[in-house]
């Protein structure tokens, strides 16, 4: 094999843990929500606390690579990464296993921009396109495989396996990294990190994180306060981790606010899809984690389509047409009700919403994004989206927390009310209303309350998704111009 390909096996193996572990273990949720006894709020700090450092470092990990050396950082972030995973095996309660997912977070922050960096480095020019193209395509494939051997493992074995699964992939990684990658460096030894503006971003978005999952308003206040601090940091300091510069393009401003809008729908919708699939409507974890198998694939197979609309219309068009048929396919996704086989029901929503994300994601990563900026700062502008679409992720599995809470609440108080429930089962039910939908109950009564309370804040999410993607199109409309440079 040449050097290009042991590089190319090497960065896909690697990155390919970060990109299943941020969304395998939603398929674990219910599982671990069982094996803890946890609340919803537990199982979304360990969503949160891996999506926040992630979040946060991200542009810190592609900057330590570009001083130290991308191959050295990138073997360490493997290194983390996977023994975090053992970490997150290993956990003996929850709060262990939302400790061990933060560190997995530092360690994707340092792995993740580190893969195409190394790819960057080792591939020519006239190349280098192919090859990022062969890791997208096969990140792709196990991104769509991941969801399905995740369930199998919770279904057949343990939710554990879940993240041991990374060690053997991890242990073989490094190897190969520093047996067949050779080392790169930016050349920038001269320039020191923006260690402020990480820490600010993660002290920023903590505290919005927290004051939503734990309902304080202060904290919350708080997180506010350090986002401010971090754009006040970024347009004063001489090397900014963000380049706020940048923005000044209608184009990179356009583009990087529809990925706001659009990953924030798609983040929350994913991360209470398993959740319905399973609690409510008793689907295995293996047939939960197949379900939006679809939709990865029709991604996979319509990227090459969805580039050539670029050719014939400019990036414009499709990337208002994309999210509009996104939106329509979450608004499917809220339709279907207690039942009703996969094919009827969720399978047509999960084909519109694949459509609309096919069309959406080539589109912007192809054009608005790269080519609204010179390319000296194109890296730092993939990066700079990239970080937005971990930071929309992030926000939306707290703010759809939060709704579907409040709206589980007021419809599970209206169903109780009306069915006359022995005291001590009503009060059983009311002491495990932080469950959501794995309140355990024996009367039937009871349970088909829970199910349908869980379904009425899953349609406010799905609905509140519609309206994200609409105005993910709005802002594609307005700040997106006709000519892709």
């Amino acid at each position: 094999m040449s050097k290009g390909g042991w590089v190319l096996a090497a960065t896909i193996l690697g990155s390919s843990m970060a990109f299943i572990d941020g969304t395998v273990v939603n398929v674990a949720l219910p599982a671990l929500q069982a094996a803890f006894g946890a609340s919803l709020s537990d199982v979304q700090w360990v969503v949160e606390s891996y999506a926040l450092f992630l979040a946060a470092l991200l542009l810190i990990g592609g900057s330590l690579g570009d001083l130290y050396g991308r191959r050295r950082i990138y073997a360490a972030g493997v290194v983390l990464f996977t023994a975090a995973s053992v970490w997150c095996g290993l956990a003996g309660d929850i709060r262990q296993l939302i400790v061990a997912r933060g560190i997995q977070g530092v360690g994707g922050a340092l792995l993740v921009p580190g893969s195409l960096a190394l790819i960057s480095a080792s591939f020519p020019p006239e190349t280098r396109g192919r090859a990022i193209g062969t890791w997208s395509g096969f990140t792709s494939i196990t991104a769509a495989i991941g969801p399905v051997l995740g369930g199998w493992f919770t279904q057949h074995g343990s939710w554990r396996w879940v993240f041991f699964i990374n060690l053997p992939l991890g242990v073989a990684v490094v190897l190969l990294t520093w047996w067949k990658v050779p080392e790169s460096d930016g050349g920038n030894h001269g320039q020191g990190l923006d260690w402020p503006g990480g820490l600010l971003a993660a002290a920023g978005l903590g505290g919005i994180v927290f004051g939503l999952i734990e309902r304080s308003m202060w904290v919350g206040v708080l997180g506010v306060v350090g986002l401010a601090g971090l754009l006040y940091r970024e347009s004063q300091a001489e090397a900014p981790m963000i380049p706020l510069g940048l923005f000044r393009s209608r184009n990179f401003s356009g583009a990087n606010l529809l990925t706001l809008f659009l990953y924030s729908a798609l983040s929350g919708v994913l991360f209470f899809f398993p959740m319905t699939l399973i609690q409510v409507q008793r689907y295995t974890p293996t047939q939960a984690g197949a379900a939006l198998l679809p939709l990865i694939l029709l991604m996979f197979l319509l990227s090459r389509w969805s580039g050539g609309l670029i050719d014939r219309y400019g990036p414009k068009i499709p990337l208002v047409v994309g999210p509009c048929v996104a939106g329509a396919g979450f608004a499917l996704l809220a339709v279907p009700g207690l039942g009703g086989p996969y094919w009827s029901t969720y399978f047509p929503a999960v084909l519109v919403l694949g459509m609309g994300m096919a069309i959406t994601v080539v589109v912007k990563g192809a054009t608005p994004v790269m080519n609204a900026v010179d390319q000296n700062h194109a890296g730092t502008a993939s990066g700079i989206n990239n970080a937005v679409s971990r930071v929309a992720g992030l926000l939306a599995v707290a703010v759809f927390g939060a709704m579907m809470s409040g709206v589980f609440d007021g419809a599970l108080t209206r169903r109780l009310d009306g069915l006359g429930l022995p005291a001590a089962e009503r009060a059983r039910v009311e002491g495990e209303r932080a469950k959501l939908a794995a309140i355990a109950t024996k009367d039937a009564r009871a349970r088909g309350a829970i199910d349908e309370a869980f379904l009425a804040g899953y349609r406010a999410v799905l609905w509140t998704a519609a309206g994200l993607a609409l105005a993910s199109s709005l802002s594609a409309a307005v700040l997106i111009r006709r000519e892709s440079q």
